[in-house]
């Protein structure tokens, strides 16, 4: 499929900016739907590019959409398809700076959406369009439809379910991959695909429900040239959007012993030592054993509404193989997730999650999450401080500069402790350590802190901190006495220095 494609096909109703034959004539690989406002990184070539322009605002100078242009340029982008919903149209420098860079550029009017278009092109990479048929209701045949409805109704599994479906193409390799490239289902002849190939190959699959979140969307992929009817395709994913359905229907009704069992732990006053018999009962509600050991995780996406987050943890926890687990969301909390070892070692959990994190940048258009995850709670009475660790260790993540996981044995330097902190404490801790120094607005106050920073990160000395500042070191040892007056602090005691080493930290 070529650019120039999208613009003939009236159901999309899209409109060209700027672009020459040249640039119109460019194949397209794939799709990408991104709102970064440097998505270089993330782009392959040959792409289309969907933005809806949330990264631009008409206080931005000229140079914004000219570097959002120039990565799209760089990583070879086919075109560049921007929403007009977010500003009313597409703004003049985003033209302008297409033109400079030789990116054609065509406008998505606000009824039109992303995933219309994503559709478009994958289904022209399946085949021929106008193949599908128009008067004939089903492509599948009445006696496969009957037998996939009765597989679905009597509960089978779901590869059984994919190789029946696809029998009649004679059953070539075909997945159902989840979109952090979980495999649901696979056919007999399939070869098993490590998560983070298969979720390379999502951008190339069909979607199984459009409805889906990010996180909670499947994928039919078949890796081989195959000549299939884009309408059967469709007809075997809305199978498998039913099969869906079903497994969120049963998730669903296993919720509340889930809840049950986070409220004990995240009760308020004594620790879950104290309730073992109310314990061990939500426990096995839960189908988790009544014995650890245990691992407990918790995983936020921010500001981001929605039920996104704990989505985001089911999918990343199915990924442990050897393991059952139970998710749900904390009241005004986090998703929070038990993970109970089974014939897996509970030392496995975390190096495993952090594999799969990079592969959560393949949810399409979803939040990245960012996460904790505490020690290993031995036995159930452990359980109430795992979860404490693990909330602990997710301010810390929220704290970096991308989203992130980070376990509480990770946190094992006073900068990586102070960072699970919640930030009125951190700030608070801050104000009273410094005293007056706490008021940068103050340009003495300024220069003081440079010095104690200088003078603390040199171990105390004054040679190397005088030498660092460019001063004489007796104007640092005026400098840092005029520290220990405002702060009360004396620097020549290490708990004081420590002390005002996590103040600075706090800033």
């Amino acid at each position: 499929m070529h650019v120039e494609d999208l613009l003939r096909l009236e159901s999309l109703d899209l409109t060209l900016l700027w672009g020459g034959p040249p640039l119109l004539a460019r194949e397209i690989s794939g799709v990408t739907a991104t709102d970064l406002e440097d998505p270089g990184r993330f782009l392959q070539r040959g792409e289309i590019v969907l933005s809806g322009l949330v990264w631009w605002s008409a206080a931005d100078e000229e140079g914004t959409a000219d570097r959002f242009v120039a990565a799209l340029r760089d990583a070879g982008a086919a075109a560049l398809l921007a929403g007009e919903e977010t500003h009313g149209t597409v703004p003049e420098v985003l033209v302008d700076a297409c033109r400079r860079h030789g990116v054609a550029l065509l406008s998505v009017p606000v009824h039109t959406s992303f995933r219309a278009i994503t559709d478009a092109v994958y289904l022209r990479q399946w085949g021929d369009l106008s193949r599908r048929p128009a008067a004939v209701p089903y492509a599948l045949p009445e006696n496969v439809r009957g037998e996939l409805s009765r597989l679905l109704a009597d509960g089978a599994a779901a590869d059984t379910l994919l190789a029946r479906a696809v029998e009649r193409l004679g059953t070539p390799p075909c997945y159902v991959l989840s979109a952090t490239g979980r495999t649901i289902a696979r056919t007999p002849g399939a070869r098993a695909l490590p998560a983070a190939e298969a979720a390379g190959r999502l951008k190339g699959a069909l979607r199984v429900d459009p409805d889906a979140s990010p996180y909670g969307q499947w994928f039919l992929h078949l890796p081989g040239a195959v000549d299939v009817p884009p309408r059967m395709l469709h007809e075997i994913a809305e199978v498998f959007a039913q099969y869906r359905q079903g497994v969120l229907r049963r998730e669903a009704a296993g919720g509340g012993p889930a809840m049950e069992l986070l409220g004990l732990l995240d009760t308020p006053g004594p620790g879950s030592g104290s309730r073992p018999a109310p314990l061990a009962a939500a426990l096995r509600g839960c189908g988790l054993p009544e014995h650890g050991p245990y691992t407990v995780m918790a995983i936020s996406l921010g500001a981001a509404a929605g039920d996104g987050a704990a989505e985001a943890l089911r999918e990343a926890v199915r990924h442990l193989a050897g393991h059952r687990s139970v998710t749900g969301n904390l009241a005004g909390g986090p998703a929070v997730a038990v993970i109970a070892a089974d014939s897996g070692s509970p030392e496995d959990v975390v190096p495993a999650l952090k594999q799969l994190w990079p592969t959560l940048h393949a949810c399409d258009e979803a939040v990245l999450p960012y996460g904790g995850i505490s020690t290993t709670a031995v036995t159930p009475a452990d359980l109430t401080g795992a979860l404490v660790q693990a909330r602990y260790a997710l301010t810390a993540a929220g704290r970096a500069d991308s989203a992130n996981l980070t376990a509480i044995d990770d946190l094992t330097t006073l900068d990586a402790l102070l960072a699970g902190v919640p930030t009125d404490v951190r700030t608070a801790f801050g104000i009273h350590a410094l005293g007056p120094l706490a008021d940068a607005t103050n340009p003495s106050h300024r220069m003081l802190l440079e010095t104690l920073d200088t003078f603390l990160t040199h171990h105390g000395s004054w040679a190397r901190t005088s030498e660092a500042l460019h001063l004489h070191v007796n104007t640092v040892h005026y400098r840092i006495q005029r520290v220990e007056l405002l702060t009360g602090r004396d620097l020549g005691r290490l708990d004081h220095k420590l002390d005002l080493k996590a103040a600075l930290l706090c800033r």
